[in-house]
C-alpha cells in the first residue's frame, strides 16, 4: 500500500513537470519576436525559434515584424481655400524595436492610425485644393515624415503612405467640368487659327510663284477648267485673266497674216 501511494505521488509530480514544460516551450516564427518579463520586469527579446519561459514568474509578448496596412478612413478635411473634401488614405507600417512597441505605447496599431489621421488633417488643411489634387504624392509624403517623426519613438516605422481617394463636392466637380470643356474650347480654336495661318501663308507663297511667272499662272487656270469641266452636267462660266486675252489677240493677229 505504501509503495502504490509512494508510485501515485511520483506520478502526479512527472504529471506536474510535464505540464510545467510544456507550458514553459513557446516556439516563434521568422518574423515574430518575444518580449520577456520576468515578475514584470523586462529582461530581454527573443528571437524566432525555440524558447522556454518559466510558468507563473515569467511571460513573453509576441510582436509581429511584417509590414502591417492600416486604413485611414474617408473623412472630410477643409482645405487652405476653404474647399470641404472628403479623403482617405492607407498606412504601411512595421515594428522595428518591438520592446518600444510594448512597453511604450498600449497599442501601437491604433495609435499610428489615429496620428495619421490628425496629420492627414493638418497637411491638407494648410494646402489648397489645386496643391491637393495635382500632387498627391508629395501630400502624402509630408503626412508620413510627420508620422513617423513621432512613432519612430514607439519603435514603428512608417513605410509608405497612399492617398487613395479624394472627393470633391458636387458644384464643385460641375465647375471643374465647366473650365474642363472651356479649356477644350480654347485649345480647338487654337489649333484652327494655327492651320488657317499656315494655309494663308502658303496660298501667299503659291500666289508670289504665280504672280512671278505667267506660264504657271495661265497653266494652272487651265488645269482648274478642266477639272471643273470633268462632270459634263456641270455648267461652266469661266473669267479668263487678262493675260489670256492678250495671248488670244496674239493667237488673231497670226492667223490673219496666215490668210
Amino acid at each position: 500500500m505504501d509503495i502504490f501511494l509512494i508510485l501515485l505521488v511520483v506520478l502526479f509530480i512527472i504529471i506536474i513537470l510535464v505540464s510545467i514544460l510544456l507550458a514553459s516551450i513557446r516556439i516563434l516564427y521568422e518574423y515574430d519576436r518575444g518580449i520577456v518579463f520576468t515578475l514584470g520586469k523586462f529582461i530581454g527579446t527573443r528571437g524566432p525559434g525555440l524558447t522556454f519561459v518559466l510558468p507563473l514568474v515569467q511571460s513573453m509578448r509576441v510582436v509581429d515584424m511584417r509590414i502591417k496596412t492600416a486604413d485611414i478612413p474617408k473623412q472630410e478635411v477643409m482645405t487652405k481655400d476653404n474647399v470641404p473634401i472628403l479623403v482617405n488614405a492607407v498606412v504601411y507600417f512595421k515594428v522595428i524595436k518591438p520592446e518600444d512597441a510594448v512597453i511604450k505605447i498600449e497599442d501601437y496599431s491604433y495609435a499610428v492610425r489615429q496620428y495619421t489621421q490628425a496629420a492627414l488633417r493638418d497637411v491638407i488643411g494648410n494646402s489648397d485644393l489645386d496643391t491637393v489634387l495635382m500632387e498627391r504624392e508629395q501630400i502624402a509624403e509630408s503626412i508620413r515624415k510627420i508620422v513617423d517623426a513621432e512613432t519612430g519613438e514607439w519603435g514603428v516605422d512608417i513605410t509608405s503612405i497612399k492617398i487613395q481617394e479624394i472627393e470633391l463636392p458636387a458644384e464643385m466637380k460641375r465647375a471643374m467640368a465647366r473650365q474642363a470643356e472651356s479649356e477644350r474650347e480654347r485649345r480647338a480654336i487654337i489649333i484652327s487659327s494655327e492651320g488657317e495661318l499656315a494655309a494663308s501663308e502658303n496660298l501667299r507663297k503659291a500666289a508670289e510663284v504665280l504672280t512671278e511667272s505667267k506660264g504657271s499662272f495661265l497653266l494652272r487656270t487651265l488645269q482648274t477648267v478642266s477639272d471643273i469641266a470633268a462632270d459634263p452636267s456641270d455648267k461652266i462660266v469661266i473669267l479668263l485673266p487678262i493675260e489670256m486675252l492678250g495671248l488670244f489677240g496674239k493667237i488673231g493677229e497670226t492667223e490673219s497674216k496666215h490668210k
